[in-house]
């Protein structure tokens, strides 16, 4: 019996806005622009969109407050560790943001994926393409700090769910900082400017 043509490959890259296209399964740092994580991450809601507000609370506004928060928890911390903060992320503007029983339900091909992208934007951005365990423990301390906040303030957790789930935090680790949803527009411009603020410095 005569076989027909060998089936194309599933298409395995995303045309980004800049122009660039990006290989989830072999990415490379030269197809990584800070325009197209900012613009991504500031459209990907977390909670999966069950979030109280008129706007969507984005992964670009959850990454500016960890990269607050681990500033807090590691003040003597250079730059570059505060970058690493700021991008724990960024994948998820290409992959999106699954909430932790999804991922379960996914299994280890989602972490494998993960950890491409975030090596690829790591070097995109001088940062060594796997962080240190110690500074992955303090930025996952950060998160949870901001999980936390988030929960309580505009996902629907009461306080005592929160610390169950995610830890009671340090009241200086939260003093002063509150959940604000804004437009998508000055949440891109904001992570885009921290971006460049603290690439200067490493």
């Amino acid at each position: 019996m005569a076989r027909g043509p060998n089936p194309k490959p599933p298409r395995a890259w995303q045309r980004m806005l800049s122009g660039r296209r990006l290989d989830l399964l072999d990415p490379t740092p030269m197809d990584i622009e800070i325009e197209d994580i900012a613009h991504g991450l500031a459209f990907v809601a977390r909670w999966n969109g069950q979030t109280k507000g008129d706007w969507p609370y984005s992964v670009a506004e959850h990454s500016l407050l960890v990269e607050t928060i681990f500033a807090r928890l590691e003040p003597k911390s250079p730059p570059k560790w505060r970058l690493a903060a700021l991008l724990h992320d960024a994948p998820e503007y290409v992959i999106g943001d699954m909430i932790s029983p999804v991922k379960s339900a996914v299994g280890p091909s989602y972490g494998a994926l993960d950890d491409r992208l975030a090596a690829a934007i790591h070097i995109r951005f001088g940062l060594p393409a796997i962080v240190p365990a110690t500074v992955k423990k303090k930025i996952k301390a950060a998160d949870r700090v901001s999980a936390w906040m988030e929960a309580t303030q505009i996902a629907g957790f009461t306080v005592k769910e929160a610390d169950r789930f995610f830890g009671k935090p340090r009241p200086e680790l939260t003093h002063g900082l509150d959940i604000h949803l804004r437009p998508p527009r000055e949440v891109r411009e904001d992570f885009t400017a921290r971006h460049a603020a603290l690439l200067a410095e490493v």
